[in-house]
């Protein structure tokens, strides 16, 4: 008899993390054809556990994935835990370590020494190299609405509305309803640039500013060739949304932004890459956090820049993020019980033997 195919769903290991990319729904339906499902409680996921129960799943303890037989496939979306024990099982998640960032090394050894597999999402990719899975879109969106918020609630010198921290909005709308308040009755809207205006991130950055009347260029691969970076400083908000995978010159340099002419203010770095040596803005090396929204850069010259950077921005819209992503995502699983063959899989498998193959260099 063939073993059916078990699909783990674990609670995310960060506190601040409420999305999930497996659907009560697609669960029930992954069930019906034959896999395994388990999910691990959760106090923050955006689903209520009681509505995988209703669908099938057999539900489990928070963290347990880790004494599940060395043939489940573990489905998560960010960061793993930190230690040194190695990696026996599959893993379906973000990993953000194929780019050299910090520590990848140690973190990649993981799964060499326990004979494991990282089944990195972002390189699930189809025959032309784009991604099958993807918050872009809610990343930008978010990105763009700290940015616009911020901006907004610190014109004429007040107080960030971002210096409380954040918090998930309960929906698209809650978060309208904050940006309309915030601005209130005045008619001046920030200029706004968004670097990868035709990806994902690009497009849902432009939706949320345009529809909250700011002018807004949309600059991608021809506006960034030979950057014009004195017309980028010329807008108040900056949000990049750009996919690097290669060195490029910084969009902006410390340097740069002691122009006296810029008027540039608030940059939301939503591709947020800065432990990466391709990092575009070479002048921070941390995430900001929900805690901490923004950091304030400022050159020899010219006055402060605030930087958002959070590199988790679709959890602060769970709802509509997971909905999307995980009927993206859905297409996929539905194709784990054909790991060996799948194309999908295939590259993303081949994705993480370059890049362990790289460890020992």
């Amino acid at each position: 008899m063939i073993q059916a195919t078990r699909i783990w769903l674990r609670d995310e290991t960060r506190r601040t993390e409420r999305r999930t990319p497996l659907l009560p729904e697609g669960a029930g339906a992954l069930i019906d054809k034959g896999f395994r499902i388990t999910v691990e409680r959760s106090a923050k996921r955006i689903v209520a556990d009681a509505d995988y129960q209703k669908a099938g799943c057999e539900m489990v303890p928070p963290g347990s994935w880790t004494e599940a037989p060395a043939d489940t496939i573990v489905l998560g979306l960010k960061e793993l835990p930190e230690g040194a024990e190695p990696f026996v099982h599959r893993h379906i998640c973000f990993g953000h370590a194929y780019k050299d960032q910090k520590g990848w090394r140690a973190f990649l050894d993981r799964f060499r020494r326990g004979g494991g597999e990282l089944l990195d999402i972002e390189y699930m990719t189809d025959g032309d190299g784009r991604r099958v899975a993807a918050f872009g879109y809610w990343a930008g969106y978010m990105g763009a609405a700290l940015a616009l918020i911020h901006w907004l609630s610190r014109r004429g010198g007040g107080a960030s509305a971002l210096d409380g921290g954040l918090a998930p909005f309960a929906d698209a709308a809650a978060l309208d309803d904050r940006i309309r308040a915030i601005a209130g009755s005045a008619a001046e809207a920030p200029g706004v640039v968004v670097i990868g205006a035709l990806g994902r991130c690009g497009r849902g950055a432009l939706e949320l500013v345009r529809r909250h009347g700011c002018p807004a260029s949309a600059w991608d691969i021809d506006e960034t060739r030979n950057l014009d970076r004195r017309a980028l400083m010329d807008h108040h908000i900056f949000i990049n949304g750009a996919l690097i995978v290669e060195p490029i010159p910084p969009f902006l340099r410390l340097a740069d932004l002691a122009s006296a002419e810029r008027r540039l203010g608030v940059i939301s770095d939503v591709s947020c890459d800065p432990t990466s040596d391709i990092n575009p803005l070479p002048f921070y090396d941390a995430p900001t956090s929900w805690e901490r929204p923004y950091l304030t850069v400022t050159p020899e010259a010219g006055a402060p820049l605030d930087l958002i950077a959070i590199d988790n921005l679709p959890s602060l819209l769970p709802r509509e993020s997971s909905e999307d992503f995980a009927h993206q995502l859905f297409a996929h699983l539905w194709r784990l019980d054909a790991l060996e063959t799948d194309a999908v899989w295939g590259r993303s498998r081949q994705a993480f033997r370059d890049a362990t193959a790289r460890i020992d260099d």
